[in-house]
Parts: C-alpha cells; sequence; structure tokens
C-alpha cells in the first residue's frame, strides 16, 4: 500500500494476496483492504490517538436514503447527543481532491446538516467548518483537535 501523510499504526491483516482484509476496529471486523480503505483507516486512527476523537462518536460507512436512493457516508462523527457533527469522505491516495471531490461530501451534508466536512487521500487532508447563519465556509488549516471542535 502506499505511504500516507498520516502516523503508522499496529495495522492488522488477513487473507490472500488476491483479497487482503484489514481490521476495521469501528466495524468490529475485517474488510477488503482497498487503497481508500487503507486511508479510511489510519485516518481514523490518527484521528482517536492524535487529535482526541472519541472512538465510541465515530461510524463508518453510515447510510443515507434521499427518497429512493442510498447514499453511503465514509465515517460521520456524532456529538454526545448523536446528532452528527463531521462527514468524512477517504479517496485513494492516487486521487486529487478536486471540487468535484468536495461536491460529493457537500451532496451528503444536504441530509445531515454538520458543522465540518473533510475529505482525506492520505496524503491531503482538506477541513472546512460551515457557518450556516452567514451562509459560507472556512477551510481550516488543519484538522482540528476534538476539544476544538
Amino acid at each position: 500500500m502506499n505511504e500516507l501523510n498520516l502516523p503508522s499504526y499496529a495495522v492488522k491483516l488477513r487473507g490472500t494476496r488476491e483479497k487482503p482484509e484489514i481490521f476495521d476496529f469501528l466495524r468490529r471486523r475485517y474488510v477488503a483492504l482497498t487503497p481508500e480503505e487503507w486511508v479510511r483507516q489510519h485516518f481514523v486512527h490518527w484521528l482517536i490517538e492524535h487529535k482526541g476523537y472519541p472512538k465510541g462518536l465515530l461510524g463508518n460507512e453510515i447510510m443515507l436514503k434521499s427518497g429512493e436512493k442510498s447514499l453511503r457516508c465514509d465515517s460521520v462523527l456524532y456529538n454526545k447527543e448523536i446528532v452528527p457533527q463531521m462527514i468524512i469522505e477517504y479517496k485513494a491516495p492516487t486521487v486529487s481532491l478536486t471540487k468535484r471531490v468536495f461536491d460529493q461530501i457537500v451532496t451528503y451534508n444536504l441530509l445531515l446538516h454538520v458543522d465540518y466536512l473533510v475529505v482525506s487521500n492520505g496524503i491531503q487532508h482538506l477541513c472546512c467548518k460551515i457557518d450556516y447563519e452567514h451562509q459560507r465556509y472556512e477551510m481550516l488549516q488543519d484538522m482540528p483537535d476534538y476539544e476544538d471542535l
């Protein structure tokens, strides 16, 4: 897998060369090891171990319904009242973080109405804080620590 701009952790792998799997400790099961999943697992561990995000308030692969259409958020951070606070979208390290990539997460936010949107390809991480009152957003220089949300 690609080298990421995230700290390493004790990765648990299993499976075969053709069908490798990585342990997702939020879902408590092994999942297919894809480049996107490699980024997700490193990013979630970074949030918990280095940024102070509570493990119990994070969820992976969160399903959303919009009429007949089903959507899936890569990760969602909830607040203590279990209201979504942040949506995180992951891309493979080879995928550039373009406006089109960011538009995907904005679509999810039409349903969840969160305060923060995050996109990461494991090398670059973009985080914005949404100001609903003034109908604008601010791109943050760094991923905030949990206590600063």
